[in-house]
């Protein structure tokens, strides 16, 4: 019987056919794909969220001018038209100087991340929503005096003694929250550039996205086969996101397997192929690719840069640039980089835990979607080789590793592959290590951490046999 979810696929799927037998979406899936896409854009956008409050101001502006109050009331400017003016004046200048100081540092926090630490944190620092709002206030505050100028004074090219008092008084306001703002910004700003908030944040996100994003896999991979089609990427770009929902469907209306080629993360070139479709013997008529285009640009997401929304190892490699950056002899911080390898730490122990691979979709009829994925294994070789090769000299640096390794050694319990990859790098580390370290003493930490993962592995696959050669109780009569 299928399940609740493939039969409402479906039926979504049916519902959204045309007699021409092109695929076409669903309005709300296709509402939903450009949501998701410009949620995205706006999150990392310096631009987007000043605009509206722009706009905001100015129609709170327009609202405050309407309401009639006395100068007598506590709430209205108690000053004469030409203060209001002076008042509205020396705001919008002084919001300009702060405007200008804010961006200063922001651009200076952003070249500090980008030297110091990594390329790839500059994508954190725009998405900071405090910056953000930040800025939105004292856009809005400039915007809501600047337009206050046009009204505060004057009536038909004249002047004018009359003028909307509760709504200079609402200039003042925003004033004082924004130089509330101000203080919060320098202080927000100095933590935002600490390396350990840096990575805090790249670890939380991360082990988000580990819980929350990847796909699940463990499967092997299916082969293609000769008579597979290629179908071609459309655009440049990095490969954001997957949507096997989407794909599914279209695979089960025409009866076909459907394979991406890139995995989540990985960079594909316009007219290279981006995934195969094929049916079950090279006797059936081949399946048109050009059905599939529009479905594939829907179901996959390739922008110009890497996102974490799918792809842990995009944290991952964030987080190993730290380490590597903090270990050039340039920089020469080996104690960042045990940081950054503790922070890595809590990512691969949670993905550790998690089932990785290639992510099948199947549906009953037999059509199948597959989903290229990274395995346990190679996550840990290439975050390990990295660190390794930058830090071979230094004994603090594989003693971080080989903390690391025996942590994930702790939680993958009995998986044998996942021991074995742990294993063999505890070994590389080690050997690496002798190799450049002078005096043996001083590995005398990481020797012994490297003993700790190998009793570890031997207690796992002690575990693992005794599970295997215990009797099924279900059939002892």
């Amino acid at each position: 019987m299928p399940g609740r979810g493939q039969r409402w696929l479906r039926c979504t799927w049916r519902r959204a056919r045309v007699g021409s037998g092109w695929p076409r979406l669903d309005v709300r899936e296709l509402n939903m794909i450009r949501r998701d896409a410009l949620t995205e854009y706006v999150r990392g956008s310096l631009w987007v969220l000043p605009t509206l409050s722009v706009l905001g101001a100015l129609v709170a502006g327009s609202l405050l001018s309407l309401v009639k109050t006395g100068s007598g009331s506590p709430l209205a400017f108690q000053g004469t038209a030409d203060d209001a003016r002076t008042l509205l004046i020396g705001i919008a200048g002084t919001m300009v100087t702060v405007i200008a100081l804010l961006l200063g540092l922001t651009v200076v926090a952003l070249q500090l991340s980008s030297t110091q630490f990594s390329p790839r944190l500059l994508r954190n620092f725009l998405r900071d929503r405090p910056n953000q709002i930040v800025l939105s206030v004292f856009v809005a505050t400039f915007a809501y005096s600047a337009a206050g100028l046009y009204t505060v004074g004057v009536s038909g090219g004249g002047r004018s003694a009359s003028f909307p008092r509760l709504a200079v008084s609402g200039a003042i306001v925003l004033l004082f929250v924004s130089l509330g703002l101000l203080v919060f910004f320098a202080d927000h700003l100095l933590h935002s550039i600490q390396v350990d908030a840096i990575m805090s944040r790249v670890e939380r996100n991360t082990v988000q996205v580990v819980r929350e994003g990847v796909f699940a896999g463990g499967e092997e991979l299916v082969g293609v086969p000769e008579w597979a089609v290629p179908i071609a990427a459309r655009r440049s770009g990095y490969v954001q996101v997957v949507r096997p929902h989407l794909l599914l469907p279209v695979a089960a209306e025409h009866e076909v397997c459907l394979r991406l080629r890139p995995r989540v993360g990985e960079h594909v070139v316009a007219g290279t192929t981006l995934a195969w479709i094929w049916r079950g013997s090279p006797s059936d008529p081949a399946p048109d690719p050009q059905r599939f285009s529009r479905v594939l640009d829907a179901g996959v997401r390739v922008g110009f840069e890497r996102t974490l929304e799918q792809d842990a190892a995009f944290g991952i490699r964030q987080l190993v640039d730290v380490a590597c950056k903090a270990l050039s002899p340039a920089v020469n911080d080996p104690y960042t980089a045990v940081q950054a390898i503790d922070h890595l730490s809590v990512i691969f122990c949670a993905l550790a835990q998690r089932p990785l691979g290639n992510h099948i979709v199947r549906d009953d009829g037999g059509a199948v979607v597959i989903i290229p994925g990274r395995r346990f294994p190679e996550y840990l070789a290439v975050m390990c080789g990295l660190i390794r090769r930058y830090g071979a000299r230094e004994p603090t640096v594989a003693h971080a590793l080989l903390r690391l390794l025996h942590n994930c050694a702790a939680v993958v319990a009995d998986d044998a592959e996942r021991c074995t990859a742990i294993e063999e790098q505890a070994r590389i580390v080690v050997t690496e290590a002798e190799r450049q370290v002078a005096q043996p003493t001083d590995l005398a930490l990481a020797y012994a951490e490297a003993e700790s993962v190998r009793q570890q592995v031997a207690k796992n696959r002690l575990t693992a046999h005794t599970l295997g050669s215990r009797p099924d109780e279900s059939q002892i009569p």
